[in-house]
């Protein structure tokens, strides 16, 4: 998310208009305005903004068909306008445009976090003592998301308290006939075995929905995260949803993205999944996380729902990422893996 291109074509801006938004809008605003768009994200696309007045970050909805609840730009700027008065640590959120007629879309514009974006989980470039920094960094902030008051951040009705994985499992199996282009016998499997299996929901939170270390920024020079981005996701729903998601790192091959499997231990300074478990009971005031192999299982059906999604949208030439086509392709892997998973937890 720090690597910026040109933008061309359908997603370009109408920077007059724009710049007329955030001068009645943003506070302390002073144009003119350029802008560039990030490389990445692949679901909603967010551009860089620079003006006189310093840099910002627009998110808008993408062109073309969009999915019932999808790309919920609206959403993503409540949550971070909850939890940005509570010092949890998301950008400065601006403000809200949803009036299409500014730039073709929804939108919002929040602080550009000015620091570290890392996308490797091993972290080759640093030592074995800032690598446990910054993994307790992460976890430290994840369980902080997880004690957060939602009702005194004014997000009581952010999402359904109860109940989530019933709801998650129905959703992501929706989605996913939606965008269904072809039958994946797994996925079949896993549509019937989900459901009946479902465990038991014992705790209520924040949960962000993709968190994992390349959606957030971490401070310059400490192993900090001064922002959590990308809160698509996010709803009220079960706290081991996000933290079994986390540990999904520590199931994966090293890729060059959040995958450390084998990679672990003091000789690396990444701590072991065992580790990085108690140091995330201790700050929630767990005793323990039951069985994990059902919540793996369930991650990578919801993942293969929303890279299925991605897929659709090249099929209908509407993806918004030059990482579009090499991420669908994962579509079978991560179908697969979700069964394995699942064999493993008793299917």
């Amino acid at each position: 998310m720090t690597t910026t291109i040109t933008v061309e074509g359908k997603v370009r801006l109408d920077e007059a208009r724009l710049a007329e938004w955030m001068q009645a809008n943003v506070a302390g605003f002073q144009g003119p305005l350029t802008y560039a768009k990030f490389a990445g994200g692949q679901s909603n696309p967010t551009y860089r903004i620079d003006a006189a007045s310093g840099a910002y970050v627009l998110r808008r909805k993408p062109f073309g068909s969009l999915l019932p609840s999808a790309h919920a730009v609206d959403r993503e700027f409540r949550l971070i306008d909850g939890l940005y008065p509570t010092g949890f640590p998301v950008a400065r959120p601006y403000g809200l445009c949803i009036d299409e007629s500014v730039i073709g879309s929804m939108f919002y514009v929040m602080e550009l976090a000015d620091g570290r974006n890392l996308w490797d989980g091993t972290l080759p470039d640093y030592a074995p003592t800032e690598r446990t920094g910054i993994y307790h960094a992460m976890v430290d902030t994840l369980a902080a998301l997880h004690r957060t008051d939602y009702q005194a951040a004014g997000l009581g009705d952010f999402g359904k308290p109860g109940n989530y994985f019933e709801r998650q499992v129905a959703r992501w199996t929706k989605q996913y006939r939606a965008s269904e282009t072809e039958t994946m016998p797994e996925i079949e499997r896993l549509i019937e075995w989900l459901p009946r299996t479902i465990p038991a929901q014992t705790r209520t939170s924040i949960v962000h929905g993709d968190y994992r270390i390349d959606n957030m920024i971490f401070a310059a020079q400490e192993p900090r995260v001064i922002a959590v981005l990308d809160w698509e996701l996010s709803t009220l729903g079960d706290p081991l949803a996000d933290f079994s998601y986390f540990l999904m790192s520590w199931v994966t091959q090293p890729e060059g993205r959040s995958g450390v499997m084998g990679r672990t231990g003091p000789d690396t300074g990444i701590p072991t999944l065992e580790a990085i478990t108690d140091r995330y009971c201790a700050a929630t005031g767990r005793d323990g996380v039951p069985d994990l192999n059902w919540y793996f299982s369930y991650n990578l059906f919801r993942l293969t729902g929303i890279v299925q999604g991605i897929k659709k949208r090249i099929v209908e030439g509407t993806a918004s990422s030059a990482q579009a086509e090499k991420s669908a392709a994962q579509v079978y892997r991560l179908a697969s893996a979700s069964w394995d998973f699942a064999v493993k937890a008793g299917a």
